[in-house]
Order: C-alpha cells, then structure tokens, then sequence
C-alpha cells in the first residue's frame, strides 16, 4: 500500500470533520502527488502533540521559520509506509525523544492552514505522541526552542489550532 493510498484509509476510517475531511479526500483523488512538498495544490502533512499526562504538560517547539509554538510535524518522506509514521517520525525528529507512542484511536483532528507560495496548503493530519517515563526532550534544527507548558498554558503561547488539538487529545484521554 502507498502513503497516498494510507492517507486515504485513514481519512475514511477518521469519523470527524466531515466537511474538513472531504476536502482532504477530494484534494487526494485530484492529486496522485498530494502527499508531496512539491505538489503546488497542497500536500498533506503529518504532525503530533507531544504529551505528558502523568506531569499535565505538553512538548511545544518554536519553530524556527514561522517563530511559532506548534506541535512536532512536517512533510511526508518517501520512507514513511503510513501517514502515522510519518507523524511519529517527525515528533522523535523535532523531540528528541526515543520511544514516543501515538495515542490510540487514528488522528486526533485535522488542521488546513496556509503558507507561502509556491504551495498553498497543508493538509495537516494531527495525533498524539504520549511519552514514556524518564524522557528527555532535545531540541532539534527545526527548532529555535523546546518547552514543556502546562495545559493551562498552552492558550497563552500557542494558536487555536494547537489550542484546539489539545483540547481534543485530553477528550481522548
């Protein structure tokens, strides 16, 4: 199976948003390479907020281009076999951390967000990585910080996108 067709599954199988996913489903029947940086329509991504529940603190990174704290992600790589690998290899990337799961039950929610031309779009699929006990975070490239913030806080520093995945990720919870 490809990433592409992965991606599809997933977004069948993935039961919320319905008008969001539509969209994604119908940009990936119109785009053999929407899964790819280089597709100017849009692509799709995968990212994942890190989390701590036994501390009630979450792992942001301030990303390096957009000076923003967000959730670990990024774009799709040939080696990635499923768009969850994807999000889990780039949440041990941009983390550091060795050992991370992604909580259960598929994305946690989707997130379409602008950026700069040549693309248009992300498509962003988003999890959630627990930690395992006694991780250490180290800050990567990407990043200009990594911080743990309470969940109270989050709000404070970061926009409603990522507000709103960690709202629904301690729904899941």
């Amino acid at each position: 199976m490809s990433l592409h067709d992965d991606a599809v599954r997933v977004l069948k199988e993935y039961a919320d948003q319905e008008e969001l996913r539509g969209l994604y489903l119908d940009h990936l029947a119109s785009h053999p390479d929407g899964m790819w940086k280089p597709c100017e329509a849009g692509h799709v991504t995968a990212s994942a907020l890190v989390i701590d529940p036994s501390r009630g603190q979450v792992l942001l990174t301030l990303h390096r281009k957009l000076r923003m704290w967000l959730q670990m992600g990024g774009h799709c790589e040939p080696g990635d076999a499923t768009v969850e690998a994807a999000a889990l290899r780039e949440a041990t990337e941009e983390s550091g951390i060795a050992g991370l799961t992604l909580l259960p039950g598929g994305p946690v929610r989707l997130d379409r967000h602008p950026i700069p031309s040549p693309c248009n779009w992300h498509l962003d699929v988003q999890y959630a990585a627990l930690v395992p006990p006694g991780a250490t975070e180290a800050i990567s490239d990407e990043s200009l910080d990594l911080r743990w913030f309470p969940y109270a806080e989050v709000g404070d520093v970061a926009d409603d996108s990522v507000v709103e995945l960690l709202r629904r990720t301690l729904e899941r919870l």
